[in-house]
């Protein structure tokens, strides 16, 4: 039996997908983490990329910011968190927060900062406050690209979560570390499968939520 045949094999086994420690309990696990991890990233990032890109003030530390944390590795830091906060689920949280803030706010930014200057005036000639500028001009016309970060953050969330079982976590990365650990590849091989389409379901959402909610002729 191949590598292919066998994958095959281990995805219909009796009781591969249902009960404990089966795909869909595992693909749950998985998306709690990735949304936990977006959502804490968006609290930080999303203030700081709308300040930044309307006020332009700090540009030049939120380019530095993003390249260098696009540089870190997950697992390092990974490690360094779980020798410092302990074995559980706040070191690897931490861990991909920051995986997860550089596309996040170079999306947000980016976005804000690409509104055109004269539009963004001839608002301020209405009289609208920078409130209502930010909220009503700038962002529904930076929308595109903000959801490019977001659409991002999660690829590479989804994808990077998978490290959550190097510390006895849960998750499709779970099936990776167990069936490495007993030289099952065709357990390996299909949580590779699982990820890469859980991926691909994620980012076509986002694409249909982007279709929807961005402003016509902006996208």
């Amino acid at each position: 039996m191949n590598i292919f045949e066998s994958t095959a094999a281990w995805f219909t086994a009796e009781g591969a997908w249902a009960g404990a420690g089966g795909i869909i309990q595992r693909t749950t696990e998985h998306l709690g983490y990735s949304a936990l991890v977006l959502l804490i990233a968006a609290l930080i990032a999303f203030p700081l990329g709308l300040l930044v890109g309307h006020t332009g003030k700090g540009e030049n530390l939120v380019v530095a910011l993003t390249g260098a944390l696009r540089a870190l590795p997950t697992l390092g830091l990974l490690t360094l968190f779980a020798l410092w906060l302990g074995l559980g689920l706040t070191a690897p949280i931490a861990a991909l927060v920051i995986l997860a803030i550089s596309p996040l706010l170079a999306g947000v930014y980016a976005g804000i900062a690409a509104v055109d200057p004269i539009t963004v005036d001839a608002a301020r000639a209405q009289g609208m406050t920078e409130w209502q500028i930010l909220s009503r001009v700038e962002i529904p016309l930076a929308l595109p690209l903000i959801f490019g970060g977001i659409r991002n953050a999660a690829l590479q969330v989804i994808a990077t979560v998978t490290i959550v079982a190097y510390i006895n976590l849960g998750g499709l990365g779970r099936f990776l570390i167990d069936g490495l650990a007993v030289r099952d590849y065709s357990r390996m091989v299909g949580a590779v499968l699982l990820v890469a389409a859980l991926a691909l379901l994620v980012d076509l959402l986002l694409a249909g939520l982007q279709r929807l909610t961005t402003p016509a002729g902006t996208s």
